[in-house]
């Protein structure tokens, strides 16, 4: 490759890089990438240097954000989850979109599935509610291996969960799109079926067409009973008046929610005071910085080299 080679051009020049994003500061962001990417050059939203950005870093972006930008090679998310980016009008057509595997963020999920899963297995909900009843009562104990837990989606979260799970005794069942194998894992693209088998069931898919409200009375219904549901995926997978309902009638013994389809969840939501959900304001996996800087640079330094960018978005697929 030599000078007249277009890749060498764009690798000897500085690369003019876009944040934008109304939940990260850029402030907080541009010391980590500038310190990974000294010869290049930031800008924070509204300012695109005249449309001539090539790499754009986003998380819920502003309207209107990525359009206009010709020059455009990567619009890089700062989250796994992409349904903002990819449901985006104004998203410009060729240009390939890539989710951050964040490791810090994966062992998050991970820490924060392991300890809803605890929490119900060894009732915990329900002593938190006793004691606030002043009642002195114990619940019958379980081992690990007398439970299993359902996981719907078997992508790098799905997996390192599973892994952790059967690390600690459980059972585990994972329900995915295509074929999975993973070792002591009962893997299927039967949901019904997963289902069927869970006392816990974890959502960890993404939102897509497909996905949206995928877990509703049927899927709910085939958990067995005194099981629970853990949401951490997005609001949008569940239909809620199903999960009251399955909640109400006994047949769940509780629900984790970190995710709903308002966020914020608003003040009047009696979700707050249902004493059959434990709720949390979307903290079960944040990116972490320090983790995921590296990946971050790591897709401008192959754009940089004319090289694919790592974890692109499958837009037929919708993640």
């Amino acid at each position: 490759m030599g000078p007249g080679d277009p890749r060498f051009r764009l690798q000897a020049r500085k690369l003019n890089i876009l944040f934008a994003s109304t939940k990260e500061k850029p402030e907080f962001w541009f010391p980590l990438l500038q310190k990974l990417l000294p010869n290049d050059r930031f800008f924070g939203w509204p300012d695109s240097n005249g449309g001539d950005i090539d790499a754009a870093i986003v998380a819920t972006h502003p309207k209107g954000a990525l359009g206009g930008l010709p020059k455009l090679k990567l619009i890089q998310s700062l989250w796994m989850g992409v349904e903002n980016i990819v449901a985006d009008p104004d998203l410009p057509r060729g240009v390939p979109v890539a989710r951050l595997i964040d490791p810090g963020m994966v062992a998050a999920m991970g820490e924060t599935a392991i300890a809803y899963v605890l929490d119900w297995h060894r009732h915990f909900f329900c002593y938190r509610s006793f004691k606030n009843q002043k009642i002195w009562k114990r619940r019958r104990q379980y081992l690990a291996s007398d439970r299993t837990v359902g996981i719907l989606g078997m992508g790098e979260l799905g997996s390192t969960v599973a892994q952790k799970l059967r690390a600690m005794g459980f059972n585990v069942a994972g329900f995915s799109r295509g074929p999975k194998q993973l070792d002591g894992v009962y893997c299927s693209t039967d949901l019904e079926e997963v289902a069927r088998r869970s006392d816990a069931l974890i959502c960890l898919l993404p939102l897509t067409e497909k996905t949206r409200g995928i877990i509703d009375s049927k899927i709910l219904s085939l958990v067995k009973k005194d099981g629970c549901l853990i949401n951490l995926a997005r609001g949008g997978h569940v239909i809620m008046p199903d999960l009251l309902a399955a909640l109400e009638a006994g047949h769940l013994a509780h629900a984790y929610l970190d995710v709903f389809e308002i966020e914020p969840l608003p003040a009047d939501s009696p979700l707050w005071a249902h004493p059959g959900i434990t709720l949390t304001p979307h903290i079960a996996a944040l990116t972490e910085p320090r983790t995921s800087v590296g990946k971050i640079a790591e897709n401008i330094e192959r754009i940089r080299r004319g090289e694919k960018p790592l974890n692109t978005v499958d837009f037929a697929a919708g993640y």
